[in-house]
């Protein structure tokens, strides 16, 4: 069935009618920053807010992307309707993602209760797609359960997954001489849960205990994240990680409520930001914005005041 040459409402209707064509066309149209996107996503709001979304982060190689595919299974089988959100390096030419999760998950692929879509960085810091805040809203609306949101891998910028997740989950290998660099960057204080995968390979209990001495030192308020170990190309310990999942989701109400804040927050914050951008280079473009460069390259005028001149300050 073809959604092409619909209204922005009418693609709203049929996304949270279930179709699963024209949910794709909107998060295209989110990723592109289509003119009828910001229509789409006020057609859509209100019916956000009930998935459960869960950020799966780690270094590069520790399995993240096989560790999403078998929380799929598990999930299904719990009859949910589970959407994943992959952030993939971009290409440098086309901006598009490169690895492909389809390709990598393809054994989903015909089942009408899952989605799963990759979405370029497009040199955006963070690990996080310049669209990723309304793809997770348009999957919210079109009535998965859960929300499955694996990042790029970019180390400490993964922090701002906060913005985004409920729970996020910290995947870790035993071998891997960044995990403490990764602690220390960061994903300590983020991690609701930390997964050794590759738990059959040496030094796991190794890792599993220096974390657990890590942990010892936290702040008491807050709570201690579990650690569980996972052979995920497996599927072993993938169910545990699932219950545990999903144990937390019901114990953090007032945490999810503070986070979905912060989401919100963010997402304005990213409308101003992206509003204010793109009005300051139009104003470069006009006459007198080509004289307000030229008296900035004769050192004239200096940066900060010609700030101030473009945003009436």
């Amino acid at each position: 069935m073809t959604v092409g040459g619909l209204s922005p409402q009418g693609y709203a209707e049929r996304l949270l009618s279930g179709d699963r064509l024209a949910l794709a066309r909107v998060i295209s149209k989110f990723e592109n920053r289509d003119a009828e996107s910001a229509e789409i996503l006020r057609s859509i709001f209100q019916h956000t807010g009930k998935a459960k979304v869960w950020g799966i982060t780690g270094a590069p190689g520790a399995g993240k992307s096989t560790l999403v595919d078998q929380l799929v299974r598990v999930l299904r089988a719990q009859g949910l309707k589970v959407a994943v959100v992959a952030i993939d390096p971009s290409s440098p030419f086309t901006g598009g993602a490169i690895l492909g999760d389809r390709v990598r998950m393809q054994d989903h692929a015909n089942d009408p209760g899952v989605f799963i879509r990759s979405l370029g960085t497009r040199g955006k810091l963070g690990g996080l797609s310049h669209a990723t805040l309304e793809s997770v809203l348009a999957l919210d609306a079109a009535s998965f359960d859960v929300i499955l949101v694996e990042t790029a891998g970019v180390g400490q910028t993964e922090l701002e997954i906060l913005s985004l997740a409920q729970l996020v989950v910290v995947v870790l290998v035993p071998e891997s001489g960044d995990s403490v660099q990764m602690m220390k960057a960061g994903l300590l204080e983020i991690a609701d849960l930390f997964v050794v995968n590759k738990s059959d390979r040496p030094d796991s209990d190794r890792l599993v205990h220096h974390l657990q001495g890590v942990l010892d030192l936290s702040p008491e308020e807050k709570r201690r994240p579990e650690i569980l170990k996972t052979q995920a190309n497996a599927g072993k310990g993938v169910e545990a990680v699932a219950d545990q999942l999903s144990v937390l989701s019901s114990l953090n109400g007032e945490e999810n409520r503070r986070r979905g804040m912060e989401f919100l927050k963010r997402e304005v914050l990213h409308i101003l930001t992206e509003r204010l951008s793109l009005s300051v280079q139009q104003a470069f473009e006009t006459s007198s914005g080509q004289e307000l460069l030229a008296q900035l390259v004769a050192r004239k005028i200096d940066p900060i005041s010609a700030a101030n001149i473009l945003s009436g300050g």
